[in-house]
């Protein structure tokens, strides 16, 4: 018994037994399952898999004798070498996830050499937006790797020896999970351009989300084949692949503009904003006191969604993406009306219907974000009469808003059954979703806001007299 956390306690792997136990179990699996490629290993994550794995070793009276570089390499070595005695040509992969950056050069220095370092590539980057910064700490497509971490790790792995892998999330991300990829194809160009230039053996693509074949798959197999090619190239290459010669400019016209919008993504709130969800998520009159579930039902709970980010702010920065975006919608109408080879025609108006649901996303959650903080403003205590009347417009223009991307989603949903699928999620909605959505608008538009309307009509006036009286 080792390390105890939450009532549950890590078998301690400085004890020989332990590490018996797990290097005698993969042998046994990889003897007996000779096609299995290999492993990776996560040994500082999510569940308490050693005593330093969530980092509290000093309750272990073994593992605290010890260092935290020590007892992780110890037990990823042994991983190894079960492993190998069942395959010796098995893959053995190690992921740095959780490592603390102290651990690093020295951990590093005592794994296997023939095994390979695997690092989040985009870590620790550093980006703005309206004079707002953010650290990167997850997947994301809006923001260019590799970072600083995963560079740092991978040159303690060459300087040991060691083969180096980027993990990465080509597709699509908690950014936006919603849709089978994000076709911001020039930054994730960019992104595999500089990893080939950074020298990485290898990717590893996907997680849960984002597993559907793609263009942007596409572009990382180009590079990894092509280590000298451009950005430029593969894209040009990749666009006359999937939609033909005939379409190929109007594309890559398009896939700049959308790359140009989703780096503006505010990357703040990636689990609990309504970035799975979308325009699915009703608009609610009243504050339901609800606090967003992890990539579940963001409610209305603003301040979760906008992180560090002022509501106004963050509300901007996604209409400020859907301005961007839209424009390449109208190049890739003009594909599509200068393509007229069936195959091509059909993958062009599929991957159009992909970046229709990207865009009404970016307008939704602008719209959800502005009409909540009015909601919120015109419930306050000592409101002028005509912020209040201020305040109920843009809920108006927000309710309406939504009633129209509402309508648009029914028809792309239906369209696509991919459109609204997450692996773990499963469907964050069906079209028939969409439906209850402009029935909540309606009412809102029909019912409430009319109610709220003639209130502050009364409460005008009341004021308009008491003054007069006054005067």
């Amino acid at each position: 018994k080792g390390t105890a956390e939450g009532g549950y306690s890590a078998l301690c792997t400085s004890a020989p037994l332990v590490r018996q136990y797990v290097k005698d179990s993969l042998t046994y699996i990889f003897k007996h399952v000779p096609g299995l490629g290999g492993v990776f290993t996560i040994s500082a994550s999510e569940n308490l898999t050693n005593c330093w794995s969530h980092y509290g070793g000093a309750g272990c009276p073994r593992c605290s004798q010890r260092t935290a570089a020590e007892v992780v390499a110890e037990i990823n070595r042994t991983i190894a070498e079960g492993v190998w005695a069942g395959n010796p040509d098995a893959k053995v992969i190690f992921w740095d996830w959780g490592w603390q950056n102290e651990w690093v050069e020295s951990l590093v220095s005592l794994l296997p050499q023939q095994a390979c370092l695997m690092s989040v590539s985009e870590w620790d980057l550093v980006v703005e937006h309206s004079g707002i910064q953010t650290n990167i700490g997850e997947y994301s497509i809006s923001a260019v790797g590799p970072g600083p971490r995963a560079s740092r790790h991978w040159a303690y792995a060459k300087k040991h020896g060691m083969k180096t892998m980027a993990k990465v999330a080509f597709n699509n991300t908690w950014e936006l999970s919603a849709v089978p990829f994000i076709p911001a194809m020039n930054l994730v160009a960019e992104h595999c351009r500089n990893l080939t230039a950074a020298g990485v053996d290898g990717y590893m693509l996907s997680w849960s989300l984002g597993g559907y074949p793609s263009p942007n798959l596409q572009i990382a197999r180009e590079f990894s084949e092509r280590k000298d090619g451009t950005v430029e190239q593969v894209l040009a290459k990749v666009a006359q692949d999937n939609y033909g010669a005939a379409a190929v400019d109007d594309v890559l016209r398009a896939w700049g503009r959308f790359s140009a919008a989703f780096r503006e993504h505010p990357y703040t709130g990636l689990y609990t904003a309504p970035y799975q969800n979308g325009p699915s998520n009703p608009l609610y009159p009243a504050a339901t006191g609800c606090g967003a579930t992890m990539v579940g039902f963001p409610f209305d709970h603003v301040d979760a969604w906008r992180g560090h980010f002022p509501a106004e702010v963050y509300a901007e920065q996604f209409a400020k993406m859907a301005r961007l975006w839209k424009p390449g919608l109208s190049d890739f109408e003009k594909a599509l009306g200068r393509q007229e080879e069936a195959g091509y025609l059909a993958r062009l108006l599929e991957d159009y219907t992909i970046a229709q649901v990207c865009w009404q996303y970016f307008r939704s959650v602008a719209n959800q974000t502005r009409f909540i903080i009015a909601r919120n403003a015109l419930a306050a205590e000592g409101v002028k009469p005509e912020e209040r009347a201020k305040f109920a417009e843009a809920m108006r223009k927000a309710a309406e808003e939504e009633r129209e991307i509402a309508v648009q989603m029914f028809h792309l949903s239906r369209r696509d059954s991919r459109i609204g699928f997450e692996a773990s999620n499963h469907y964050y909605y069906f079209p028939l979703d969409f439906v209850e959505k402009v029935i909540n608008c309606e009412y809102i538009l029909q019912d409430w806001l009319p109610g709220v309307e003639e209130k502050l009509s009364i409460v005008t006036t009341e004021a308009q007299i008491s003054a007069k009286n006054s005067h």
